[in-house]
């Protein structure tokens, strides 16, 4: 069955994400022309399926709070994988196309925690757990699928992340142009891919926090009126305390060399907690603490660039994508601090915004049942280049 899959020079292919914001399923349908190299991508739909209320709730209790059970868990994993199914049904059906007409899944999940070598250290195993059972999502759908990418890199001894620079290379790279792809969700990625030369050549990391401390300050602050700085407007009313600012940029991980991952167990609500504490013993206003971490977002990314990337990789255009993308503010603030490297919505590539991740796992999927390696190990950190992810045949 996987050797007919891979003989396919057309898929359909849907791929699953639910980011370090947990705000819930991002979902896309697209055909896939080839593999490797050369690969291309036609999005035929893409929506967001919030999750619902009460199991977003039980999600932050145990990744932010630790408030489990073996049994919670084991629970969770099984009604992730139908919250999933659901979305790969919902997306076949928005896109007019029956699931006996998909021929791949490739799904995510939700990462409940994420403990690369580094936050490992001696007392614990490198690790990482994704919740969304797979065999529940081929179950439902009928559906060939791809899933649990991160832990093959990991065994490899890498990060685990970030994973999406293999597609960013395959989709981008090799088109004449210098492009850094910055993703911010919950954390703020970057992806630098050569307008010449090969996949040897990327680097990619996480930046630092990207929507994740704003939008729990802004929940927070509100008294849960909102969950969102929406369009950055709160910020914009206020200035940046940059007291305040410099001791945010004084974070070890920021200073830390790539490669580099991060996520929830860093930047997640004991670190918003902190901040906020902070700020009101600088009696900062609400609208100056939203503007002062909006920069904390924006200089972290220029300060990655300066790092790491802009001293021997020169950037031609930044091409943004995920949720950050929508925030206005935040756009104007990041394109002030990076100027004058020009910066363009992956929109205009024929690539909705907030679909980059969903679209990249259903493009490692498509990689993994062609037998394709589809890590990059200077990127990571794994000893060599493996096929990510596990197979549930339908």
């Amino acid at each position: 069955m996987i050797k007919e899959l891979s003989k396919l020079k057309l898929k359909r292919v849907i791929g699953l994400m639910s980011g370090t914001s947990v705000n819930g399923i991002d979902a896309v349908l697209t055909e896939i022309e080839g593999s490797g190299p050369g690969t291309r991508v036609r999005i035929i739909a893409f929506r967001i399926l919030p999750y619902p209320e009460e199991l977003r709730e039980r999600l932050f209790r145990i990744i932010d709070r630790g408030e489990t059970s073996l049994a919670q868990i084991c629970s969770l994993n099984f009604e992730i994988g139908e919250a999933f199914a659901r979305a790969a049904i919902e997306i076949s059906r928005e896109g007019r196309i029956p699931l006996r007409g998909i021929q791949l899944i490739g799904s995510h999940g939700q990462t409940l925690f994420h403990m690369p070598p580094r936050e490992a250290g001696d007392r614990y195993a490198s690790s990482t757990l994704q919740l969304g059972e797979p065999s529940v999502i081929a179950e439902r759908t009928g559906v060939t699928t791809v899933a649990d990418f991160r832990p093959r890199d990991i065994a490899a001894g890498g990060e685990g992340a970030p994973l999406v620079s293999y597609v960013d290379f395959i989709l981008f790279g090799g088109k004449g142009r210098n492009l850094a792809l910055q993703n911010i969700g919950g954390i703020a990625n970057v992806t630098w891919v050569p307008g010449e030369g090969g996949l040897d050549e990327v680097v990619a990391f996480d930046t630092g926090p990207g929507n994740m401390v704003l939008d729990e300050a802004a929940k927070r602050l509100s008294g849960g009126k909102v969950r969102m700085d929406r369009d950055g407007d709160w910020a914009a009313e206020g200035r940046v305390d940059e007291g305040f600012l410099k001791r945010l940029m004084d974070d070890p991980y920021l200073a830390m060399t790539p490669p580099k991952s991060t996520g929830r167990e860093r930047y997640g609500v004991s670190f918003t907690e902190r901040v906020l504490k902070e700020a009101r013993t600088r009696k900062l206003k609400d609208e100056d603490i939203m503007a002062s971490l909006t920069a904390l977002t924006t200089r972290s990314i220029s300060k990655a660039y300066r790092d790491f990337l802009l001293k021997d990789r020169p950037i031609d255009e930044i091409v943004l994508s995920g949720g950050g993308a929508n925030n206005r503010f935040l756009v104007e603030t990041l394109s002030r601090d990076i100027s004058p490297i020009p910066i363009t919505r992956i929109d205009r590539y024929g690539i909705p915004a907030e679909a980059k991740e969903a679209l990249a796992f259903a493009v490692l999927a498509n990689e993994t049942v062609c037998g394709r390696a589809n890590n990059v190990p200077f990127v990571t950190g794994a000893r060599r280049r493996v096929i990510l992810g596990k197979i549930i045949p339908k």
